[in-house]
C-alpha cells in the first residue's frame, strides 16, 4: 500500500497535443492550424498548467508540413512567454516516408531547437490509412535525435511497440530516462480495457516515463486511468475533437486540459512542472 501512495503522491507530466496531422477546421472550428492559432491556444494552455506541448506542423493551406521553418516560428512563439515548457516535434511518417522530411526538423538549431522529438515504434493502421515506420526508419531517426541531443518521445499503440523500447536500449540508441506516450482506441491498436491497459503499463521499462490517452471517444476515460495508475497524460485535439461520446460537445484544447486538471484533483496529484520535467529527462 505504501508504495502506491508514494506513486500516487508523484505529479504528473501533462503532454499538450493541440493540433495533430489529421483534424480540420469543418471537423472543429476550435482546431488550431496556423503557427499564430497554435502559439495562442499554447498560451492559454500554459496558463492552466502542462509539461510538454506535442507539435505538429501545417502549411499555408492547412495541410500537414514537414518543414522546419513552419516549426521554427511556432517554437520561437511558444519560447517567446513560456521558456521553460518542453517542446516536442512530429516525425510522423502518416502522410511522407522520407528520412529527409522526417528528420529536417530535427536540423533546428539556437532557440528553435526542439528539447523532444516523436518516435512511433513500428508501423501501424489507423482508420484513414497506415502510418509506415520500418525498423530501419526508427533506427535512422533515433541516431539522428542522439547525434542532435534531442530526446525521443516515444509513441506506442500495441505491446510490440513497447518491446521495441527493450530493443533501442540494447543497441545503445536510448539512454537515460525516456518520455513515453501509449495510446489507447486505435482500431488496431491496444483498447481501453483495464487487461489491456494494466498489460501494457506493466511491460513499460523501469526507465521510462509514461503518459497515456485515447484516440477519439477513449481520451477521457484513458486519462483517469492513467491517473489513478500514477503515470502521466496525454490530452488534446489531436486525439480527440469531442467532449462527449455522443459527439454532440465540440471540444477545445482548452475544454479537453481543463477537464484533465479535474480528473487531476480529484486523485490529489498535481501537474508536473517543466522545470521538475527536465530535471529528470536532462539531468545535469
Amino acid at each position: 500500500m505504501s508504495i502506491l501512495l508514494d506513486v500516487m503522491k508523484q505529479p504528473a507530466p501533462v503532454v499538450l497535443a493541440p493540433t495533430g496531422m489529421v483534424p480540420t477546421r469543418q471537423a472543429n472550428s476550435s482546431v488550431p492550424l496556423q503557427p499564430k492559432e497554435i502559439i495562442e491556444d499554447v498560451r492559454r494552455a500554459v496558463s492552466l498548467g502542462i509539461t510538454s506541448v506535442h507539435l505538429h506542423a501545417r502549411d499555408s493551406d492547412d495541410a500537414p508540413t514537414w518543414r522546419r521553418d513552419v516549426y521554427r516560428e511556432i517554437i520561437i512563439g511558444i519560447r517567446s512567454f513560456a521558456p521553460d515548457v518542453v517542446i516536442n516535434v512530429s516525425t510522423s511518417g502518416r502522410n511522407w516516408s522520407e528520412f529527409e522530411y522526417r528528420a529536417d526538423v530535427l536540423a533546428l538549431d539556437g532557440d528553435a531547437k526542439p528539447d523532444l522529438a516523436s518516435l512511433t515504434l513500428s508501423s501501424l493502421n489507423f482508420v484513414s490509412g497506415p502510418s509506415v515506420n520500418s525498423p530501419e526508419m526508427i533506427r535512422l531517426l533515433a541516431t539522428k535525435m542522439l547525434e542532435r541531443g534531442i530526446v525521443p518521445e516515444l509513441e506506442a499503440f500495441d505491446l510490440g511497440m513497447i518491446n521495441m523500447i527493450h530493443v533501442l536500449h540494447r543497441e545503445g540508441l536510448l539512454s537515460g530516462l525516456i518520455p513515453l506516450n501509449l495510446l489507447f482506441g486505435n482500431i488496431a491498436g491496444m483498447q481501453p480495457t483495464l487487461v489491456e491497459f494494466t498489460a501494457a503499463v506493466t511491460c513499460v521499462p523501469t526507465d521510462v516515463l509514461w503518459s497515456a490517452t485515447g484516440i477519439g471517444d477513449f481520451q477521457s476515460i484513458t486519462q483517469s486511468m492513467a491517473i489513478n495508475a500514477g503515470g502521466g497524460v496525454r490530452v488534446g485535439l489531436e486525439d480527440g475533437l469531442y467532449m462527449d461520446r455522443d459527439r454532440k460537445i465540440p471540444a477545445t484544447n482548452i475544454a479537453l486540459l481543463d477537464r484533465v486538471h479535474r480528473q487531476l484533483d480529484l486523485a490529489e496529484r498535481r501537474v508536473m512542472t517543466p522545470l521538475e520535467f527536465r530535471r529528470l529527462i536532462f539531468p545535469q
